[in-house]
């Protein structure tokens, strides 16, 4: 594949398995970022040349894979998490985007509502869906081999990269078959994406939901946090999830942070990918 030539591989010792980077322009968001693909064991070996991988987009690439370029230094090490699974025969092997996000206009990408906190009065949220699905996925197609359907295709990320991901799958529904939402930031715009979310019928066949008990420091508003993800899961639970496809988890005394995801990812990736 020529693409392949012309992209960076990043090789250190806080990256397991191969990790390739694709320097990506959007016309929908006009601007340019990274897609960091990391490559599951034996992805080019003989014999595999025909065998096609589901796929897993992540958003806030950075944080995923290396220390270098994680938030505070803390990776989510889905690199070490998805080889270990992978090799335990506990998933099948798998693709994972990490979806950099746009750093200073991260925010604004992210939410698809006008917001007072944080303070959004020119959100581009509502472009995210063809983002993701117009130009991310028809990229990672061309270069890649992609197994394709729902069951195949996963989406997730953290705070408001979760909120994003919510919004997604809700504006363009069937797609995605696996959803995984990392502490999501379902307070912003006076709760206007659960209320959203109810008027949704066709959800992915499994999701992951996840919040912390301290994740906000002050007890009234770590109280409210759960409850919106109670409230969220009561909307999935009336829409006939079931525990095979709903895993909510509640964590006690964790807080909002890249550390808290790494530590569920490994449980996250096995509901959502596990045989």
């Amino acid at each position: 594949m020529e693409e392949i030539s012309q992209t960076q591989v990043v090789q250190n010792e806080s990256v397991a398995g191969e990790l390739r980077l694709h320097e990506f322009k959007s016309k929908i968001f006009r601007n340019t970022r990274m897609l960091r693909v990391w490559l599951p064991p034996r992805y080019e070996a003989a014999g595999n040349e025909s065998r096609h991988y589901p796929v897993f987009y992540l958003n806030d690439g950075q944080n995923l894979f290396d220390r270098a370029t994680a938030f505070a230094g803390v990776e989510w090490q889905v690199d070490e998490t998805a080889d270990r699974l992978i090799r335990q025969e506990l998933i099948p092997p798998l693709i994972v985007v990490g979806i950099d996000n746009a750093q200073s206009d991260r925010i604004k990408e992210f939410l698809p509502y006008r917001s007072f906190q944080p303070p959004v009065l020119r959100p581009q949220g509502k472009r995210y869906p063809s983002f993701l699905m117009d130009e991310v996925m028809p990229f990672v197609y061309e270069r890649y081999r992609i197994a394709r359907g729902p069951e195949n295709t996963g989406l997730g990320g953290s705070s408001l990269g979760a909120l994003i991901s919510l919004y997604t799958v809700t504006e363009r529904p069937g797609v995605v078959g696996r959803l995984l939402l990392e502490s999501p930031s379902l307070f912003v715009s006076n709760r206007r994406i659960v209320k959203h979310s109810r008027r949704c019928r066709l959800w992915p066949e499994k999701i992951f939901l996840a919040i912390g008990t301290r994740e906000a420091g002050r007890e009234e508003k770590d109280k409210q946090v759960v409850e919106d993800v109670r409230e969220l899961e009561r909307s999935l639970r009336r829409c006939g999830l079931d525990n095979r496809r709903l895993l909510v988890k509640i964590d006690e005394g964790a807080t909002h942070s890249e550390a808290e995801w790494a530590k569920r990812f490994p449980e996250a990736l096995s509901f959502l990918f596990g045989k």
